[in-house]
């Protein structure tokens, strides 16, 4: 593949095209954002599953506060390991 793909390119009339990340931060960037699909996945059906099964409001409302500070806490790793990634890629480009 052309890397010239991955670069910022100027037409004639000093329009930008649209950037591609580099291949080489490709597979960690898919990991982290399939890893953060498959968390936000299980927590919809946890919270559906709750929402369904707890016949209390106020038990309801606690269980699904309580997974939903889960759900935040779970993915923050990965939150802050794309801002890194990110990081990085803003600095190759610069």
């Amino acid at each position: 593949m052309d890397d010239t793909k991955f670069h910022k390119e100027e037409n004639n009339n000093g329009a930008h095209h649209p950037r591609i990340y580099s291949p080489a931060f490709q597979p960690l960037l898919q990991s982290l954002l399939a890893t953060l699909a498959d968390l936000d996945f299980d927590y919809e059906k946890e919270r559906e599953k709750l929402s369904s099964m707890a016949p209390d409001t106020n038990i309801r409302i606690r269980a699904l506060e309580k997974l939903r500070n889960r759900h935040r806490e779970r993915r923050e790793p990965y939150i802050q390991q794309l801002a890194v990634l990110q990081k990085r890629m803003m600095e190759l480009r610069a």
